[in-house]
């Protein structure tokens, strides 16, 4: 093997672990979200854990987030504008990625 091997090993290593992250932190987003939502809905236990289930699996209609917002944004009409949505929705990113690294550690 040559250094330049090792180093493209672990650039891919690097990436693949990443992306695995970034996967994680979204999906529990939109767990968390989901939770959000389900509290402002009324939901209560098994209730509000299958609607926060509900949003995660709306993440995988389309890539990005567009597809999680439609899916509060009809759910939490007249509950919750554009702008609390994607506000809770950057807050809670940055809550997700904290707990996934505080995790690993």
């Amino acid at each position: 093997m040559t250094t330049f091997d090792d180093r493209e090993r672990g650039y891919e290593n690097k990436f693949a672990h990443d992306a695995n992250l970034r996967f994680k932190a979204d999906a529990r987003r939109n767990r968390l979200l989901g939770e959000w939502a389900a509290g402002l809905l009324g939901k209560t236990g098994d209730d509000a854990r299958a609607y926060a289930l509900a949003v995660v699996t709306s993440d995988f209609e389309e890539p990005g987030d567009d597809d999680v917002y439609r899916k509060l944004a009809a759910d939490l009409e007249g509950k919750a504008g554009e702008s609390e949505i994607r506000a809770k929705m950057a807050e809670l990113i940055e809550v997700a990625r904290k707990q996934i690294v505080d995790e690993g550690q």
